[in-house]
């Protein structure tokens, strides 16, 4: 796997939480492409050797066409082929040349695709790894832009650009090398007259890569806001802020507009002005060839395969223009992707043992954390959480109780200190096995759009109607589960859109005890349920959280009734409080 090279274990330290980057020079980024042409380079090859045969062919209808001509100019018994015999070969070659065109197509077409859906895993499976400070600093447009976008530009490339290269190059070879047996003249005034029009693309198509990488970003602007405004269309809608955001998004999408513009009048200008100095460079032989042919130097018939090369010659020449727009925009979509890919993943490395079952028991050694250009939230934090113990953790907005949680998870890294599980430091096991120790519930709610069975079931698929009807109730979800209108089959919709905010919490916290991990952590599980509600789902909850270590993160007085202990978490340092009341509810 490609993205395997790039998958490697963290330094320990601060600068953890921001992704690494390898380091790559411009012509190694662009000679990296050919990394995307590997696991296919047998079918591309059979590719490129069909379009060489037909190149081949193409080489050879010129030749043809001027003996068939010296055949009608100077017939003669004596010629071992005569005009029938031309005609019948040159048939049998435009067939052979069609099957080898079908034949290229199909591949280089289900190549093509395969390609891209490969890459498209290969790139999901590495962006599924990588850390979450990664997308808090990109837009979510800007990721998905990657996945669409960049990914088609690099395997329409390989199989529309790259291995056309060298049937190009024979075809141009081929047609000088033909020229010169017919004449040197003709073919060296060849040979001086290209290098011409790589001059005119280099002066004309200067502008084509910075176009294409200032149309991907827009383009994955305009993709941000949309994806945007759709998950904030209820709060548009309610500010009436539908004329601001359709103002916002047509500024966007003419940004975009513009700069495809500029993009097409370049590649439009390219091509015509290659082909016109193409053109003028055929009469010129032409020319040349009608004056030899006047000295005697040429037959007529001769003038034939030089028309023919000449047209022939121009095809690479056009073709080359069409590369080098391509090759530009290449360059910026392989760029993106190989930045993408020189992230480098959570600090998992291959072989790290698992975590085996455990006790429960938290402990948090001289933890310190900061967000990058923030004050540090957690400052030296000690504390040892009982296995089986219900702690709560209060404290103000942004003093670090969900940071403390994502340390557990390792969803970022601690700048100093140590978290160890039964003894064990978190960072010597396997993040799969961690993971699967503990189940959250965040207050973010993340549901997928799928059937209520299917999100409670999401930890543990395998799970049986009972197991999730037992979580549900648990969750103090079963009872309005069974008033949807399919029960545990109906479909909630986007981040369970269908449902109140009440009601998608309980569905998360089922989720999470269907999990029936050792430690449960509950950011702000029951900030959505109504005082009834939540003094329920505390009787109910006692005997499920008492045989497992819970850290409770809540606001709420009720919540903490659950709790022996109560802490609070301030200036980076934690501080215990009175017990709750005995009872208290």
């Amino acid at each position: 796997m490609f993205s395997e090279r790039y998958k490697r274990p963290f330094s320990r330290g601060r600068n953890n939480r921001q992704p690494r980057r390898e380091r790559w020079g411009s012509g190694s980024r662009f000679a990296s492409l050919l990394a995307y042409v590997t696991p296919h380079k047998r079918v591309l090859l059979l590719a490129v050797a069909f379009m060489l045969g037909e190149s081949a062919i193409a080489l050879a209808n010129p030749w043809i066409a001027g003996k068939f001509a010296d055949r009608v100019l100077h017939p003669s018994a004596a010629e071992p082929l005569g005009i029938s015999t031309l005609i019948a070969l040159w048939a049998v070659l435009l067939a052979v040349q069609s099957g080898l065109m079908f034949g290229n197509r199909y591949l280089l077409g289900s190549v093509g695709e395969t390609m891209l859906g490969n890459l498209r895993i290969r790139l999901y499976d590495h962006l599924q790894a990588l850390p979450l400070a990664y997308y808090h600093q990109k837009r979510r447009g800007e990721v998905l832009t990657l996945l669409g976008n960049d990914a088609a530009q690099i395997s329409n490339f390989v199989t529309g650009t790259l291995v056309g290269l060298l049937p190009l190059a024979l075809t141009f070879v081929g047609a000088c090398y033909m020229l010169f047996l017919i004449s040197p003249t003709i073919a060296a005034l060849a040979g001086v007259v290209v290098p011409l029009f790589f001059l005119v693309m280099r002066l004309i198509g200067h502008r084509i890569r910075p176009l294409s990488t200032q149309w991907v970003r827009t383009y994955a602007a305009m993709f941000a806001t949309l994806e945007e405004n759709l998950g904030m269309l209820p709060a548009i809608k309610s500010f009436t802020r539908e004329a601001h955001e359709s103002r916002r998004f047509r500024r966007s999408n003419l940004a975009l507009l513009r700069i495809a513009r500029e993009r097409l009048r370049i590649e439009a200008l390219l091509t015509p002005s290659v082909q016109l100095l193409a053109g003028m460079g055929l009469l010129l032989l032409l020319y040349l060839g009608a004056l030899q042919l006047q000295s005697g130097t040429l037959q007529a018939s001769d003038l034939v395969s030089i028309l023919l090369y000449g047209m022939l010659l121009t095809r690479p020449v056009s073709g080359l223009a069409g590369v080098y727009g391509s090759v530009q925009t290449a360059r910026g979509a392989a760029e993106r992707l190989l930045e993408a890919f020189a992230l480098r993943s959570e600090p998992d490395a291959a072989g790290t043992p698992p975590l085996g079952p455990v006790a429960g028991e938290i402990r948090l050694e001289n933890l310190h954390y900061a967000y990058p250009g923030r004050p540090r939230v957690l400052a030296g934090v000690d504390l040892t959480i009982r296995a089986g113990e219900t702690l709560a953790l209060i404290g103000e907005n942004g003093s670090g109780k969900s940071t403390l949680a994502h340390l557990l998870m390792r969803f970022a890294e601690p700048d100093q200190g140590r978290i160890r599980i039964d003894g064990t430091d978190i960072r010597t096991v396997s993040i799969a096995s961690l993971r699967g120790q503990i189940g959250m519930v965040s207050q973010q709610v993340l549901l997928l759009n799928a059937s209520v069975r299917e999100n409670i079931a999401y930890g543990r698929p395998e799970a049986g109607h009972d197991e999730i009807e037992a979580a549900a109730r648990a969750a103090q979800a079963h009872a309005f589960i069974q008033r949807l209108p399919q029960g545990y089959d109906t479909l909630i919709g986007d981040q369970g859109i269908r449902l109140s905010g009440g009601q998608r919490q309980r569905i998360s916290l089922a989720r999470a005890l269907l999990k029936d991990p050792p430690i449960l952590v509950l950011d702000e599980a029951t900030a959505m349920f109504d005082p009834a509600g939540e003094r329920a789902f505390i009787e109910a909850c006692r005997e499920v959280l008492a045989r497992r270590t819970v850290i409770l993160i809540t606001h709420h007085s009720a919540g903490l009734a659950l709790a022996q202990r109560v802490l609070r978490l301030e200036d980076g340092h934690i501080r215990e409080m009175p017990p709750p009341p005995p009872g208290s509810s």
